[in-house]
């Protein structure tokens, strides 16, 4: 899980736009839950799951704006 996170990571600025277009943004929901599994943050998991039913439609465009202002995805951790 640990390579996941880190090559999810390293890629470059335009690996993650693109990755977090309409249809595709589903790549960033499961880091998420790979993510929270990893630091062991059931809260985490269980609100990435949510995030897979009812945030598909918008979560797209907010991953966009964190990728470009913070250069990562914004969860918690």
């Amino acid at each position: 899980m640990k390579e996941l996170i880190v090559t999810m990571e390293k890629l470059p600025l335009w690996a993650k736009v693109l990755l977090a277009l309409p249809f595709l943004d589903i790549i960033w929901v499961i880091y998420r839950v790979i993510r929270s599994l990893d630091k062991q943050s059931y809260f985490g998991v269980i609100l990435a799951i949510i995030l897979i039913i009812i945030g598909i439609p918008f979560l797209w465009l907010i991953d966009i704006i964190c990728i470009l202002v913070m250069g990562h995805v914004f969860w918690i951790d």
